[in-house]
């Protein structure tokens, strides 16, 4: 067994690795430990919910082979003082200046962001993508992350969200949402 505190979900959480063979008994175990503390499994939304929530990127939505570390925010674990795989790439993208930007916004009408939704400015033009949106249930709102424009990734700049053909508006807003 190999039990990591990476706290994925930002809440100090823990992964346990097993083998199939075992999965069963492990789950009971815990389980049967945690009864008195009134502990319930959850799934992948509440694990979801909860990333997004302290605007963590989720690989294949968020992040991917298409976008660079830079983009997605991420460039501060992106360290240029060693050559690594695609550093000369990143090095030139990062001296040209970025096309678009990974920012979290939170609704300011009433609606969900949903993945691939389109994000759109006041005149419905197109500036980006959704990659994640939910209803946070700590915030009692709508929150996402998407790609935009760089024009449009200011703090606090009007967006709007494409909900069934309808412009929502949201504000682009630095994460975390929930500090």
């Amino acid at each position: 067994m190999l039990v990591s505190a990476t706290g994925y979900t930002g809440a100090g959480g823990f992964e346990i690795y097993v083998a199939n063979e075992d999965a069963q008994k492990v789950w009971d175990a815990i389980f049967e430990a945690g009864k008195a503390h009134g502990i319930k499994p959850i799934g992948l939304g509440a694990r979801d919910t909860l990333r997004l929530e302290k605007g963590f990127c989720l690989y294949g939505n968020d992040i991917d082979d298409n976008t660079s570390p830079l983009e997605g925010g991420l460039g501060w674990v992106t360290k240029f003082t060693k050559d690594f795989v695609n550093s000369t790439a990143l090095k030139a993208e990062k001296e040209a200046g970025l096309k678009k930007k990974l920012v979290g916004f939170e609704m300011i009408d009433r609606g969900i962001p949903r993945h691939d939704y389109e994000i759109v400015d006041a005149d419905g033009n197109v500036i980006g993508r959704v990659t994640s949106g939910t209803q946070s249930p700590t915030l009692k709102k709508s929150i996402g992350l998407g790609y935009v424009d760089t024009a449009f990734s200011k703090d606090g700049t009007d967006i709007f969200i494409l909900i069934r053909n309808q412009k929502i508006k949201a504000k682009v807003t630095k994460p975390p949402f929930v500090k």
